[in-house]
Order: structure tokens, then sequence, then C-alpha cells
């Protein structure tokens, strides 16, 4: 949930609480000695507060928190795209359709075809979603993140750049993520020093979030644990899984086609509910949007997604609640389009051998 964009997944739960900053003495940059969450007062007070919350021993919790280093490199990927950034659908395409994640999608799927079909038939999700939300994520499991975990949550926790619009949702977010990461590794018995992730915090081979691996993820292949890093079995169950939860419908497409130029368009009207689908197929072409073939024949809500190109002409697909749910994976509609387009194009390779 690297998220490919900025986050492997998924809504914030702020069950954690947003404290006033102390000022502190911090390291620079340029220190040799690291800045140990140990020497912050509200960092420990934190510790200490969840412990008791969640049952865990006091000490060991602000051990933990003590020992995550401040990292100024993961302050600065936090920081806002700088404004008037344009998006590129065509260049943001090109990062992940590309030869090297379509070779080892190929190999991950046929090495794991048995588990790609056993999920579809529990499930109801695609093989081929499954696939693109792996590969993009984390090139089936090449790139899962160099950053030791308790080091990525500790310094968003408590050092997350105020100059970023939601700085404050922010805060509380990786703060509960924080608290459910300590909660999960104590009563699984991994070492909360040792994971490595991204540089959100994101996890194993489809960058879960700590809360997502806590509510989603699954032991698939039956080993009495769930492994994110090394089963691709509980790897497929689980990305399954989380779909399944957040209203995937067997079925149903993604998106449709759609044409929306001409002067009786009423483009500001379809994109003001943004992605959400909030039209039938009758309001859809009603508002001037252009429909063929099956798309005429959905029963189901659709929504206008743009996608930028740059200087270039915009795109447009019509979405439909299954695009909506893959955007819950990760709030974007170029990395839904990606996932989708990415899962697809390695299907047509498999299937033309």
């Amino acid at each position: 949930m690297v998220a490919a964009a900025w986050l492997a997944c998924v809504a914030p739960s702020h069950a954690a609480s947003e404290a006033k900053k102390r000022p502190l003495a911090r390291a620079t940059e340029s220190d040799e000695q690291p800045l140990l969450y140990a020497s912050q007062r509200e960092a420990m007070a934190f510790a200490t507060d969840l412990a008791m919350r969640r049952d865990l021993d006091v000490g060991w919790a602000r051990e933990q928190i003590g020992q995550a280093q401040r990292l100024p490199q993961i302050i600065k990927l936090m920081q806002p795209a700088p404004r008037g950034t344009s998006k590129n659908w065509i260049a943001y395409r090109a990062r992940f359709i590309e030869p090297v994640r379509i070779r080892a999608g190929l190999a991950f799927w046929e090495n794991n075809r048995d588990w790609l079909s056993r999920a579809e038939a529990e499930f109801g999700v695609p093989a081929s979603l499954i696939v693109g939300v792996i590969g993009v994520e984390s090139i089936y499991g090449q790139h899962t993140g160099n950053f030791r975990v308790i080091d990525a949550l500790s310094t968003l926790a408590f050092d997350f750049p105020s100059s970023h619009p939601r700085a404050e949702a922010r805060t509380a977010f990786f703060r509960d993520e924080l608290e459910q990461f300590l909660s999960l590794t104590r009563r699984s018995g991994l070492n909360p020093l040792e994971l490595r992730g991204s540089y959100a915090g994101a996890m194993g081979w489809p960058q879960f979030m700590p809360s997502s691996w806590i509510k989603y993820a699954i032991d698939f292949d039956g080993d009495g644990r769930v492994d994110l890093f090394n089963s691709q079995a509980d790897v497929i169950g689980s990305v399954a899984n989380y779909f399944k939860a957040f209203g995937w419908q067997p079925g149903m497409p993604t998106h449709f086609p759609v044409s929306v130029d001409g002067p009786q368009v009423d483009l500001d009207g379809l994109l003001a509910p943004d992605i959400l689908p909030t039209f039938s197929v009758n309001s859809f072409t009603n508002k001037g949007a252009r429909l063929e073939g099956a798309a005429l024949q959905h029963t189901g809500n659709l929504a206008l997604v743009e996608l930028e190109n740059g200087d270039a002409p915009r795109s447009y697909v019509a979405g439909t609640d299954n695009f909506y749910a893959v955007t819950r994976y990760n709030w974007s509609s170029y990395y839904a389009m990606a996932v989708i387009e990415l899962g697809q194009t390695i299907q047509a390779q498999l299937s033309a051998r």
C-alpha cells in the first residue's frame, strides 16, 4: 500500500489523538549521530499511552519507539508537490506498463496459477487485478522498501512536515499506523526493529500499511501464520480479500470507453462528484457523455474519470463501482488505471503464448 503513488492502501482511521508538539533540539542532516525518539518526550509519552490502551508492556513499547530514528529524507518525501505541477497519464502509465514488470508478472502468474484461480473463485476478484496490484506495488517482491518501518512511521507520526496542507490529519493517521504496527509485531512475534518497508511504512509484496495487514491480510496457504514478505499465496489471498472488503462486485467491468467532446457536454456537472460513481446510464448520457455497446446495458452507477496528459488532450473513461473499489487500495485514478492495464496486458500476453 508502497504505495506506488503515495500510500499502499487505505482509508485512514484516526484513532490516535493529536498532541501539541514541544520545541526540541533537533539533529541536523550533517550530524553523525541520528536523532533517536528516546530523546523526544512527546514520543515517549505516546509510547506509554498506547501500551496502556493496547495492553502491551510499557517498557517494551518505549524501547521500540525510543530506538526509532528520525529520517529527514522521509520528511522531504512527504512534502507536497509544487503548485502547478501537471499530471500526465501517458508518462505515469509508461512507468508501470513496461517490459520489466510484464516479464516478472508473467512468471508470477505462471508460478501461482492455482493460488490465483482459488482467489478468483473464493473472492470474485479477477486474477489480472491481483497480478496488476502486486506488480505496481513491488514488482512482485523485488522492491518492498529499504526503510525500517519503525523509523518511517515514527518520523511521520512525530515530525510530519507542517507545510503539508493536511499535516494534522496525516499526523493522526501515522500515529495510528505506528500504534497498529507495534500491536501487530508484539502479538505476531515479529521484530519491529527488523521489518523494512516503504518510506510511508507500507510492508511486503502488496505494500500493506499495518492497519490493512491487521484487517485484511489472511493465511491463504494455511500454514498458521500470515506472511506478506515470503508467502506468495498469502499475498494473493490478502489482496483479493482487501478488494472484497471494499465492495468488489464479481463480473462487473471496472470502466467503459466514453466520449465527452461536443458542445452539449456538461463537463463540469459530470466531473463534480469526482470518481465516486453517482450517475445512472441515463443521467450520464443526458449530460452529453456518449457510451456504446455494453456500457449502455450497465445497471450500476458511473463516474466520469478524467486523466490529464500534460499539455496533450485529457483522457476520459466511465468508471464503475469496481473502478472506485480499485482506488480504495490507493486513492488515485491514475494508480487504478495502471493496475488494471498492467494486469490486462500480462493476461493478454499469457493467453497469446
